[in-house]
């Protein structure tokens, strides 16, 4: 079962950004997907799905918003030469 998560906003939100309905909606849910990413709540696919693109897909567009595709420690980089 999917669940909805509906978020008010202004009418002149869009406007105000340059954008029409339909792209400010999606900029936010990309933005809102890629934060939860950054902060290791959803993995790649997670969040992919969330958008409703493919993993590689959500993976390449990271560059565009700031954000490492792979953000690994010192310790955990070293651990995983050390294990391969």
């Amino acid at each position: 079962m999917a669940l909805q998560l509906i978020v008010d906003y202004p009418d002149t939100f869009p406007d105000a950004v340059g954008r029409t309905r339909e792209q400010f909606e999606l900029e936010a849910k990309w933005a809102m997907a890629v934060k939860l990413f950054e902060l290791k709540r959803l993995s790649s696919g997670m969040a992919a799905s969330l958008i409703g693109v493919d993993r590689v897909s959500f993976l390449l567009k990271l560059a565009d918003y700031g954000v490492n595709m792979v953000d690994l420690t010192e310790e955990e980089l070293a651990s995983d030469l050390a294990n391969a």
